[in-house]
């Protein structure tokens, strides 16, 4: 069985800034410009990358997986 991968997506145009992210999964986000941004497109499985799509305060986050399109978090 081939592993799975998650894509992140942030909306920087709808990110605050908080840095909920960056502090939650630090090695996942970045702050650039004030904005979040993913460190990589594509993941392997975290739940740090969960928590902070689940923590957004603006829900600016959408993690994704790969093979299939669905929504990983956050929570609909």
């Amino acid at each position: 069985m081939a592993e799975q991968h998650w894509r992140i997506e942030v909306d920087r145009s709808t990110c605050l800034g908080s840095g909920m992210c960056t502090g939650l999964a630090p090695e996942h986000f970045t702050l650039i410009d004030g904005r979040s941004s993913p460190t990589a497109e594509i993941v392997t499985p975290d739940d740090l990358v969960i928590d902070a799509a689940d923590s957004c305060p603006v829900e600016a986050i959408l993690v994704r997986a790969v093979d299939t399109g669905e929504i990983v978090a956050p929570e609909q």
